[in-house]
């Protein structure tokens, strides 16, 4: 019997076969903390620890509060440059480079076959490239800064075959919600899943990595696409090691299966206050929206910002509709400066704002008003996700998040 992506990965750490179900202590190749490191290194000091396991494999940046919006944030940032300097933390990119997600990949800390965890449950991004990456809380990662390992009951996989070509527009983010809406929130719950089939393989890696990035939204712990020539290609010059290629056996066992048809999907839009509320955004038409918001660790990369930027030039967005857009990295930023993109999005009216989440979890910039609308290429939209409780997160690709804001109202790509 063959083995997924997951069992593969768990067999290599433990040096033995292991199957779904099982549950393992295993070896982590690398950990990732945001501003949540304050709390995790808080419960090592009430343990008396105050060293870590490996300085070389833990990576610590700054993203959800940047700059520091509060005298107790700027505190907790200067707490975290402190012990970043008593431990020897190797892998220390502070409030420069932008969101963790992003910044792990570009700076190749995410590799095919790797387990990674992270204090954010958007880690399972780095399934993207063929690594096990998820998200873990602040006491679990306590624990793992001390010793270096942790408990895992190995997950069952849920196989999505992606059938067809994609139409011109419609990107991978739509695919991801539409999933969400046909099958439910928790189709994968607890458990690992894996994204294959010709429009997967077509896919780029940026396309991959927001659909990877979203697979917590619909349960999931692990999401994977098969490692292939594009991602040993982008991982070129990243990567401190040798990367891999990495796939499923063809006879792997899985929970279930289920078939994607993409070649007739349209623009989707999921309403609030569920990214499972998914719908046609042509159902959802007209809609009057007071804010757009392009960026976050799923939709900010430098192919999203570039298909706003066809949307809008020579265009204006709707004066009474306020774009935010928010680069998920420096390096992101840089690239969107010099290609033209930046330039494009704000002489369209765009505000230009620094690489991190911005109002994606509520934080501190660019909050919604009670009553006011939003249409976002964030990853969720509970209710008072962004701002007030009164407000509405729509969720759709930047395609669907350009042409609404062009019009003051959501509207189908399509049509413009």
């Amino acid at each position: 019997m063959g083995q997924t992506i997951a069992e593969k990965i768990f067999s290599e750490k433990l040096s033995r076969p292991v199957r779904a179900g099982e549950y393992v202590i295993a070896p982590i190749d690398c950990a990732m903390l945001h501003e949540g490191f304050v709390r995790s290194w808080m419960q090592l000091m009430s343990a008396g620890v105050s060293t870590v396991w490996d300085p070389d494999k833990i990576v610590v940046l700054f993203d959800h509060y940047v700059p520091a919006p509060t005298e107790r944030m700027a505190s907790a940032h200067m707490m975290v440059r402190n012990v970043i300097q008593a431990t020897g933390i190797k892998h220390y990119y502070g409030e420069r480079e932008g969101i963790c997600h992003q910044v792990m990949i570009e700076k190749g800390h995410a590799l095919p076959g790797a387990l990674v965890v992270g204090t954010d449950s958007h880690t399972c991004s780095y399934g993207a490239l063929g690594a096990a990456g998820t998200g873990i809380g602040t006491t679990e990662m306590a624990y793992v800064l001390a010793r270096g390992e942790l408990w895992f009951r190995v997950p069952e996989t849920v196989k999505f075959a992606l059938r067809g070509k994609l139409p011109k527009i419609v990107a991978s983010k739509d695919i991801l919600l539409h999933i969400a809406g046909r099958f439910g929130v928790e189709i994968a719950q607890y458990k690992s899943a894996e994204f294959v089939g010709e429009a997967a393989d077509a896919m780029s890696i940026e396309g991959r990595i927001t659909m990877s990035n979203m697979a917590v939204e619909i349960g999931a712990k692990f999401g994977f696409f098969n490692t292939d020539d594009k991602t040993l290609e982008y991982l070129k010059g990243r990567a401190a090691v040798p990367s891999r290629k990495l796939a499923a056996d063809a006879d792997a066992a899985y929970a279930s299966a289920y078939d994607v048809d993409v070649s007739d999907l349209e623009p989707q839009v999921a309403c609030p206050h569920s990214v499972g509320n998914v719908k046609p955004v042509r159902e959802a038409q007209g809609t009057p929206v007071n804010q757009a918001l392009l960026g976050s660790c799923t939709n900010g990369r430098l192919e999203d910002l570039r298909v706003a930027a066809e949307i809008l030039k020579g265009r204006s967005v709707n004066r009474f509709t306020r774009l935010y857009v928010y680069p998920a990295s420096r390096e992101v930023y840089i690239d969107a400066m010099k290609s033209g993109v930046i330039q494009t999005l704000s002489e369209a009216g765009a505000i230009i704002c620094n690489p991190c989440c911005g109002p994606c979890f509520g934080g501190h910039a660019g909050l919604l008003a009670p009553g006011e609308r939003c249409i976002s290429s964030t990853n969720r939209n509970f209710k008072g996700r962004m701002g007030s409780a009164d407000a509405e997160v729509y969720l759709a690709s930047p395609a669907t998040v350009a042409a609404s804001a062009l019009r003051g109202a959501i509207t189908d790509p399509r049509e413009v």
